[in-house]
């Protein structure tokens, strides 16, 4: 995944930086749950950055992790003031239990199905007690089905499925978005914010 990424790093960059708006529903989930938290943020698969710097001008105490190095010195490079660290959302390098907030915007879309609830379960353990996950993926009327992503195949998840594999996972779904892009019926997208139990 990361060769991927890298491999196609600028046109990504480009397409972000030309075109990144943040939808007004998806602005409003992530700034109700991830900003004036008792302790810091991560951003797991932040990208070029572009939502770690959203997060830091709320004052949010955040860093952005991603295993692209294209991504990660493009970040910081265009974000100054949160932190960015090279690393994999996989095998993050924090204490159990230190975060306050965890974004994982479309970063496990890529996840086999199988692989899902390992990487829940560390972002659960990542948490404090009540700690909050705010996660977006690509929605799907019935099944889990992989499909032809612009850069390596991708998943799309039911969202009542999603957030049963969170509940497994050992937390409480607290709200949820779902929505479609008009120019693009064939993309509904999803976001969960859920509460670490």
């Amino acid at each position: 995944m990361r060769d991927a990424y890298s491999s196609r790093s600028s046109q990504y960059i480009d397409l972000i930086e030309d075109d990144w708006s943040t939808d007004d529903d998806d602005a409003a989930l992530v700034r109700r749950h991830l900003t004036g938290l008792p302790g810091p943020v991560l951003d797991l698969g932040c990208g070029p950055g572009h939502w770690t710097g959203h997060l830091h001008s709320l004052g949010a105490d955040v860093t952005g992790v991603d295993m692209v190095p294209e991504f990660i010195a493009h970040a910081r490079e265009t974000h100054p003031g949160p932190q960015f660290r090279l690393g994999s959302m996989t095998e993050v390098d924090a204490p159990d239990h230190s975060v306050a907030g965890i974004l994982s915007w479309y970063s496990t879309i890529h996840l086999p199905p199988a692989e899902l609830g390992r990487v829940l379960a560390g972002f659960r353990r990542l948490l404090a007690p009540g700690g909050v996950l705010v996660i977006g993926f690509f929605d799907s009327d019935d099944d889990v089905a992989r499909f032809d992503h612009k850069v390596i195949a991708a998943y799309r998840w039911p969202t009542d499925v999603f957030a049963e594999r969170l509940a497994e996972a050992g937390f409480t779904e607290v709200q949820r978005l779902q929505h479609q892009v008009p120019e693009r019926p064939d993309r509904r997208y999803a976001a969960l914010a859920a509460r670490a139990c």
